[in-house]
Formats: C-alpha cells, sequence, structure tokens
C-alpha cells in the first residue's frame, strides 16, 4: 500500500529519466545556473549494454563541454567499415572494405565512432553535474502532472520506491526523457507515436570473443545466406557487439521466449562459418523489435512539458543513432530553457525546440527505414546507402529548415550555411600564438558567438568601429548585454574546480549574452589589440590568425572573402549557424542593423 504524503519541493526544471538524454539536459541545466532536478526509476546508473557508439559530432559536444577526456581515453575507436556475404555457391568472404567517415564526405574533425556502454557515457555528465550540486533522485517513478492553480505552476508527483510514497515536486517546466513508453509523453495533448512496427528482430550481444574471424577490429557488416545478417562492432575492454538478425521486416518474427543468448549465438556461429565463432565471457544479451516512430508533438501547447530521445522518436540500432539523436535533442532544449528562465528571450524561442528537433526526428526515421533494407538487400545498396547518408549518420549533416533562428539559408551558395553546424577549421590564437580548432576554442557558456571574418584588419577597423559602436550600453544589443549581466549576477553557475582552467571570464567579459570573435587573415604584426574597438579589446582571447589550414578556415566557411569585404557568421548556443553574411567595407550600420534584427526574439 502506497501513502500518499505531500512534500513541498520546489524548483525550475523537473527532467524525467536520467539515460544519456536527460543528463546531458541535466548537465548542461545545471552549467547554466538553472534549478533542475532529475527523476530516475532505477536504483543506479547503466552498468552494461544499451547504446554503445558515439558519432563524430557527439564527440565534438563532449570536447565542446570540455568532457571528452575519460571517454576518448577509454573507448575503442572504428575508423573504417568491411562488407562480408556468403552464398550457396561461395563461402563467406570480404567483397569490401571503406573508410567510415571519408574527409571529402564528412570533414570531421574526429573521423571515427567511439564504442563505449552507455553507462560509461553517464557516468561522464553524472560526475560533471554533481560537481555543481545536482544529483539524480534514484528509485523514483513518475506518476503525473497537473498545473496548479492561478499560479501556472505544474505540481509533477512520483513514487519514492524505497519509503512506497508519493511525493509532489513544483516547478515551471517538465521534460520526459523516459523512453518509447513514456509516462510523460501522456500528459502532453494529442502526443501519440506515430509510424511503422515491423517485423524485424535484432538480437545483440556483447561479450569477449574466441574467434579466427581477421577484422574482428573494424565495423563489420555480414550477409550470409544461411543465417541473415549480422553487424559487428568493437567495444571497449576488448569486447565485441554482435547485432545479429533474428527475422527480416517481411519474415515471420521469432517469438521472444524463443529469441535466447544461446539461439542468438548459433545464429551467428552459423552465418560465420568457416571461421571459429565462441564466447569466452557474455556482459549484456538484449533483443529488440525494428520500428520507426515519432511522436505528433514534442511540447504542449503552454510550452511547459517536453519530451526528448526515445519518449520522441524511436527506430533501429543499426546506425547508432538512439542515444546521439537523443543527446542532442536534450541539447537543443537546454540553452533555450535557460534563456527563457532569466527572461533574455520570449518563450515562443521554446517552441523552436519542436520545429528544429521533430524535423531531425523525421530525417532519422526516413533514413532509417531505407538503411534497414538496405542492410538486408546487399553490399551495393549498403554502400551506396552509406554514402548518400554519411554526413547524417556522423551527424555533421543533421541541418535544420529555415526559422526563427535560422536566417536566410541556402540564399547565397556558400560551403556553410545557416541551420548546419561550423565546418571545423584550425587557425592560430592571436594573445598566444597557439594553434586551436575554431569550433571548440570557446567553450559552451550559453552564449551566442558572432564570428567577424576580417581579411584585412588595417582596411576593415572603419568598419569594425562602426559595428561595433553599435553594441554599446545605449544600444538593443548592448541592453541584453545588461540584462544578461544582472540575471547572471542574481543567479550565476555554480562555480567548480576546473573554472580555474577554463577561465569563463575570458569569453563573458564583452557581455554575458554574445562572445564576439574576429578571423583575420592579416599577420600578428600588422596589427594590436589596443588597435582594435573596445569589444573585440575585450574578447582577446578569441582573436584568431588565419594562418594554419589549408585551405584558410575562411575559405572553408565562405568560399571567396574578398580583402573589401567582412564576414559576419552568428553561431548559436548549441554550435548551430544561425545567419552567414558577407559585407562590404562601408556597410558596418547595415550589417549591425541586420543582426540586432536576428536577435529580436530576445528584444
Amino acid at each position: 500500500m502506497i501513502a500518499k504524503m505531500a512534500v513541498d519541493v520546489s524548483t525550475t526544471v523537473v527532467v524525467v529519466g536520467a539515460g544519456p538524454s536527460g543528463l546531458m539536459l541535466a548537465c548542461n541545466l545545471a552549467r547554466f545556473g538553472v534549478d533542475v532536478r532529475i527523476l530516475d526509476d532505477r536504483p543506479d546508473k547503466t552498468s552494461t549494454g544499451k547504446a554503445d557508439g558515439l558519432q563524430p559530432k557527439t564527440i565534438e559536444t563532449f570536447r565542446q563541454m570540455r568532457l571528452a577526456d575519460p571517454l576518448l581515453r577509454n573507448a575503442a575507436r572504428v575508423y573504417d567499415i568491411s562488407f562480408w556475404q556468403s552464398t550457396a555457391e561461395i563461402p563467406l568472404r570480404r567483397t569490401g572494405r571503406q573508410t567510415h567517415y571519408p574527409d571529402n564526405l564528412v570533414g570531421a574533425s574526429d573521423p571515427y565512432i567511439l564504442l563505449a556502454h552507455q553507462g560509461m557515457v553517464e557516468e561522464v555528465l553524472i560526475d560533471d553535474m554533481e560537481s555543481r550540486g545536482v544529483f539524480v533522485t534514484r528509485s523514483s517513478r513518475f506518476v503525473s502532472c497537473s498545473r496548479e492553480s492561478g499560479t501556472g505552476k505544474l505540481n509533477i508527483t512520483y513514487e519514492d520506491m524505497s519509503s512506497k510514497t508519493i511525493k509532489t515536486i513544483r516547478a515551471d517546466y517538465l521534460v520526459g526523457c523516459d523512453g518509447a513508453r513514456s509516462k510523460v509523453r501522456e500528459f502532453i495533448p494529442d502526443a501519440q507515436l506515430e509510424g511503422e512496427t515491423t517485423n524485424a528482430s535484432w538480437g545483440v550481444l556483447d561479450g569477449v570473443l574466441d574467434t579466427n574471424f581477421p577484422d574482428l577490429w573494424s565495423k563489420v557488416a555480414v550477409r550470409s545466406h544461411v543465417a541473415g545478417s549480422i553487424l559487428w562492432i568493437p567495444r571497449e575492454r576488448n569486447m565485441t557487439r554482435l547485432y545479429v538478425q533474428l527475422s527480416e521486416t517481411d519474415g515471420e518474427r521469432v517469438e521472444r521466449s524463443k529469441a535466447t543468448a544461446e539461439y542468438v549465438m548459433q545464429r551467428a556461429r552459423d552465418a560465420m562459418y568457416p571461421f571459429h565463432l565462441e564466447w569466452k565471457t557474455i556482459e549484456w544479451f538484449g533483443n529488440y523489435v525494428v520500428g520507426q516512430r515519432a511522436a505528433k508533438h514534442f511540447m504542449d501547447s503552454d510550452l511547459q512539458i517536453f519530451i526528448a530521445g526515445d519518449a520522441g522518436h524511436c527506430h533501429s540500432a543499426l546506425a547508432a543513432q538512439g542515444a546521439n539523436t537523443s543527446m542532442h535533442d536534450s541539447f537543443n532544449l537546454a540553452w533555450k530553457l535557460n534563456l527563457v528562465i532569466r527572461g533574455l528571450a520570449a518563450p515562443s524561442l521554446l517552441a523552436t525546440y519542436e520545429e528544429e528537433r521533430q524535423k531531425i526526428a523525421y530525417d532519422l526515421i526516413n533514413f532509417d527505414a531505407e538503411h534497414c533494407k538496405a542492410f538486408s538487400k546487399d553490399d551495393s545498396a549498403l554502400t551506396k546507402n552509406f554514402d548518400d547518408n554519411i554526413r547524417f549518420i556522423s551527424g555533421v549533416g543533421a541541418e535544420y529548415s529555415e526559422g526563427m533562428l535560422t536566417r536566410n539559408r541556402h540564399t547565397i551558395l556558400r560551403p556553410l550555411q545557416s541551420g548546419a553546424l561550423q565546418i571545423p577549421g584550425r587557425v592560430t590564437r592571436y594573445i598566444d600564438a597557439n594553434p586551436v580548432d575554431i569550433q571548440l576554442d570557446i567553450p559552451l557558456l550559453g552564449q551566442f558567438r558572432i564570428y567577424f571574418f576580417v581579411p584585412d584588419v588595417p582596411k576593415g577597423l572603419g568598419f569594425l568601429s562602426v559595428i561595433c559602436e553599435g553594441f554599446g550600453n545605449a544600444s538593443a544589443m548592448g541592453t541584453l548585454s545588461s540584462r544578461a549581466r544582472q540575471s547572471y549576477a542574481k543567479k550565476p553557475p555554480t562555480a567548480v574546480p576546473s573554472d580555474e582552467f577554463l577561465q569563463p571570464l575570458r569569453y563573458t567579459s564583452a557581455s554575458r549574452a554574445f562572445t564576439y570573435a574576429m578571423v583575420t587573415q592579416s599577420c600578428r604584426s600588422e596589427f594590436e589589440i589596443i588597435d582594435l574597438p573596445k569589444a573585440l579589446q575585450d574578447s582577446r582571447w578569441t582573436l584568431y590568425l588565419d594562418n594554419v589550414d589549408t585551405p584558410r578556415c575562411t575559405d572553408k566557411w565562405f568560399g571567396t572573402l574578398q580583402r573589401e569585404q567582412v564576414g559576419i557568421v552568428i553561431v548559436r548556443p548549441d554550435g548551430y549557424v544561425g545567419a552567414i553574411d558577407t559585407w562590404g567595407l562601408t556597410e558596418g550600420k547595415v550589417a549591425g542593423k541586420r543582426i540586432e534584427d536576428y536577435f529580436a526574439f530576445m528584444m
């Protein structure tokens, strides 16, 4: 018998589910200084199995958060994929091998899949969150949500499974990161999952293998005429994950009771003949049925209840997209919640969460359906599917349509477009002559980044002076900076020891809302920091010389930028490009007005 006990606990955001999606959200909110409580019905974090592959974009995100080191140190890396096939006439043989993320197609700074079980990812996020005083409330099952009359607040009830009591948290926002069977989703009207569930069934095994198969440490797609398809994935600690096909989409589904670990292992042995295959140890076994479904809505009309991750989209595990897409759902939502909660943006900003992430969910489901078909067909179909979709698979090609935060997409053909992620580039930091990655150097502090690409600083000083004057205290941009300064003074992010090494003040001295940066092809000897407008003098750690890469970073982003031009790129707090434009040296006022227009949602 569960006894009711009202506990008057208040917070700003309640997150339900402490998997990768929920932890990514709670971790970022904690970093921004937003009060957050995270509930999970499990007594502890994931210990084995589940999601295992981090794509290049996700690796980049962990690098931007300065959390990648333990994952890079302990996880396995896969750079290539090989294809094997058997027929009734020809025994199992390798039919091809290719680089997984070719530079000419993807251009990622980390061109590999990073393989680590889900618990390793959770641990990194939990450690960072706990250092900021936020802990997962374990053994706590979400029960219901209701609106408090007259206040607009949410009353969120959950079961404390240890004490068998019902407790209540009062909050402004609720986010369900609680999986495909999400209970939170039930409190968003008309948000049911839509799409197809197929008969395709796969068994999944993590373990240490005893085998003479030569491509054990590559990603491998096997197509057997006797036992269907297998996907091999190298893992941390000398393990290998095998996805073993049990039935096809149009076949008869294998009963779950028969889909045991031993049954899956025998199918794998049959498929891999004449190679020897046995298991020294088995750490985890799972079974799943392929379906491609997305929620009709990702939030309620009051912009207070949201879902993210598997609660919003379901698909196969074959292309390692689930945890990656789920964490980027949360990454998208976190900075928007921060701005709205601080009063730095109108609540309508939150509507862009569904617009952007539902679009990615549909892109993923459409890709996944074709990927599953190609996997079951033949090597040429699978290779073509990879080549056609490899940018999307890597995360680099997950792009947003034109909208409030994505301006003038495809108006002018440039290598870098609004709605896309920054293209990696190497530049030299002016102040200390360190070569750095431009997409990684500025830490994620919840700010927009405004990059000025000035090929010739002496020629461009007039333009810079005019535009930076428009960022002064009396301007709209100055007002935004003032409001942000007051907000962060009133509710600062929790300071942690690592801040001593990160030195956030280097990036917030000019503004708490924007980080200004300049990239130039001028030599270091051609100008001094004191020559620049005050906003850029204050931003001395984000002044860069474009003298490392070939082609230069300027060329990678703009194609051709003349010495009588200035390029301006607005990059959102999640690393996506919001706007990109090119201006003549006499157009500083017009360019400044265009920047103000972009930030109208914050005015």
